[in-house]
């Protein structure tokens, strides 16, 4: 017997978390001081409602979970006879990941008979959120773990994100973009167009001016890299960005066919945090990332 644990950073919500029978890792974030933990310290993410307060000049910032919150996480399903299978965000975002090792090593020695695996999808919010979809839908078919992680390790560089900055002040406050600073210039309006690699970083690669040339590069992305397109979801993730989801979505069906199976959903705040409103993004079956 093993759980599978997902992350809020993944975009996934604790009613999807239940779907699959689940459990979710709450990955924080912090406004004026204080640290929010989503799905803990609210039961209801309301992201207009987000995005809102990070257009009135709210600039939120993001920290590593602590050694201490992963154990509550894990150990009970260790002292309960459980393995664990954790797939979560890119390690290559953040230092909480030196916590999970230290914690795990831990927790390894006191129960030497448990086995703990992880699943880095390289990505985060969208791109992060199609892959727990699909391996949480292996998961509650009963799939072992060696069995998704067999299908993770052909299918993760498969997925590829992309999405454009409307704002730059919250992408370059985070530091987080390879190459976002040769970007920048002094062009009113200019959108950076960012993928996600297989090392699991954001590269700024391309540039646009005003969001309708912003969507037109995505889509020439997706049309160049796609591959059987539409026997996987594709993901639209926004930050409160309504009419460019609408508008996007049209121009992926014009290009694709009425019947690609798109699902639109809302950037988690920790990774909204980073990235601001009016963010879009796509996420689909590719050739590589």
């Amino acid at each position: 017997m093993y759980t599978l644990f997902f992350d809020t950073d993944c975009d996934v919500t604790p009613k999807i978390a239940k779907e699959f029978g689940t459990k979710l890792i709450s990955m924080p974030y912090c406004i004026d001081g204080e640290e929010i933990f989503p799905y803990v310290d609210f039961e209801e993410y309301n992201a207009k409602e987000f995005f809102q307060t990070l257009r009135k000049g709210v600039i939120p910032t993001t920290s590593a979970l602590s050694e201490e919150e992963y154990r509550k996480y894990f150990e009970p399903e260790f002292e309960a006879g459980r393995d664990i299978l954790y797939i979560h965000f890119s390690r290559a975002m953040s230092v909480t990941f030196q916590n999970v090792d230290s914690c795990v090593k831990k927790l390894l020695e006191k129960y030497p008979g448990r086995r703990f695996e992880m699943i880095d999808t390289k990505g985060i919010t969208l791109g992060s959120f199609s892959l727990c979809l699909q391996m949480g839908k292996l998961y509650k078919e009963g799939k072992s773990i060696d069995e998704i992680k067999k299908w993770a390790e052909e299918n993760v560089d498969k997925t590829a994100f992309y999405f454009f900055a409307d704002n730059l002040k919250f992408f370059g406050k985070s530091g987080r973009v390879s190459g976002f600073s040769a970007f920048m210039g002094g062009v009113i309006g200019i959108k950076p167009i960012i993928y996600i690699s297989s090392e699991g970083k954001m590269v700024s690669l391309d540039k646009a001016v005003g969001r309708k040339k912003a969507l037109e590069k995505i889509l020439q992305y997706v049309i160049d890299l796609e591959d059987d397109i539409k026997s996987y979801p594709v993901i639209i993730a926004h930050g409160d960005a309504m009419p460019l989801v609408e508008e996007f979505s049209k121009m992926l069906k014009n290009q694709f066919g009425e019947d690609l199976n798109i699902i639109v959903e809302d950037i988690n705040p920790t990774a909204g945090s980073h990235c601001g409103p009016d963010t879009l993004g796509v996420t689909f079956h590719a050739k590589h990332r």
